[in-house]
């Protein structure tokens, strides 16, 4: 199983963006990551320098949104509804982006519920529960 380190991730979305700056080929993963942070603009100068992010910290009592976890997010869901994974959770995101009208805004509520099964499962010691993850995008949606 892939897991990279927090210096790997801000790597990566920094190369990423440095890329599309310059115009240089991107990876499909890349055009995926740096579709989100054209979305997110509040983010280019967190991405503009690796050294200044590899450095920065996130904290929660800072008041700030850790972007690249964030952005991370992003790419996750991306990942999930391209497969359909768990089965639903692609309708239930459309029916969030009908009812919203913004497919980013559908990524948010998402993310939401993702958020809440992954922290969760860290404080029981578990793993993510899938079933719960859908109930709570369904229920955003309005699906049952």
């Amino acid at each position: 199983m892939f897991d990279p380190s927090q210096a790997d991730v801000r790597r990566f979305f920094c190369e990423a963006w440095r890329k599309r700056r310059a115009s240089e080929v991107l990876t499909p993963l890349e055009v995926i990551a740096v579709d989100w942070i054209d979305e997110h603009p509040e983010y280019h100068d967190d991405l503009a320098s690796i050294e200044r992010a590899l450095a920065a910290d996130y904290r929660v009592e800072q008041g700030r949104t850790n972007p690249f976890l964030h952005l991370s997010m992003h790419l996750a869901i991306s990942e999930q509804l391209s497969i359909d994974q768990p089965p639903g959770l692609r309708a239930a995101h459309d029916a969030i982006a009908r009812r919203t009208g913004s497919a980013h805004e559908a990524a948010h509520q998402v993310m939401e519920c993702l958020g809440e099964v992954i922290w969760k499962a860290q404080r029981s010691g578990g793993t993510p529960d899938g079933d719960v993850y859908l109930d709570c995008v369904r229920r955003r949606a309005g699906v049952f």
